[in-house]
């Protein structure tokens, strides 16, 4: 019965301390949200220079403000993402990396595009494996698909190569160009769809000398 006790009373210890710190994740993205969103720059400023630490609770409110018809403060959201991004991504972080991810993948259905590429461009920076089939899915995506293109080309690992492969097989015509280039990129042989940089788009004449 002692050790019954003692479970249920670690149990409700765990219970308790994880409602303090979803509480204090809550407060301190309430109060990151409200500094992003405020009209001076020497309070704005500040909050998404150091909002790395507040991490992933604070990437989707984030990922909302860049919507803000303020144009200042929805570049300090977006700069907000980044600095958590990078701070995610630091050495030994694993956890919080994977964390930071799972919320980015959240975004890439965002109705803002603006929103979907900036989290394919931040999973290019810490994403792995799981972020890849996510990320593939904006390659059908017209206003996005170019960000994730190049997103994925950034990812390591056979999984992005093979994702980008697949993609070559239903693209728009047009995309295919790109689509080589950064299978290429991954040193993949595509033939049949030339870098468009070295395909001449004028015709030009040499004047003989003499």
């Amino acid at each position: 019965m002692k050790t019954e006790s003692i479970v249920k009373t670690a149990a409700s210890v765990g219970v308790a301390a994880a409602s303090i710190g979803n509480a204090a994740d809550s407060t301190a993205v309430s109060e990151l949200i409200a500094r992003i969103r405020s009209k001076d720059d020497a309070v704005r400023g500040p909050a998404w220079q150091g909002a790395g630490p507040v991490g992933a609770p604070a990437v989707v409110p984030l990922a909302d403000v860049m919507s803000d018809p303020d144009f200042e403060v929805a570049r300090s959201a977006k700069r907000a993402i980044e600095r958590i991004v990078r701070h995610a991504g630091r050495p030994g972080a694993d956890a919080e990396r994977k964390s930071v991810q799972a919320e980015l993948v959240k975004l890439l259905k965002h109705l803002n595009v603006n929103v979907r590429r900036h989290a394919a461009w931040m999973l290019s920076e810490i994403g792995d494996d799981n972020a890849v089939a996510p990320m593939a899915e904006l390659l059908s995506d017209v206003q996005a698909r170019e960000d994730a293109r190049c997103a994925l080309t950034r990812i390591p690992g056979e999984k992005a190569t093979n994702a980008l492969r697949k993609a070559m097989e239903t693209a728009p015509e047009e995309f295919k160009f790109a689509l080589a280039d950064s299978l290429r990129a991954r040193g993949e042989k595509v033939s049949g769809y030339p870098t468009k940089k070295l395909v001449p788009t004028k015709q030009t004449k040499v004047k003989a000398e003499g």
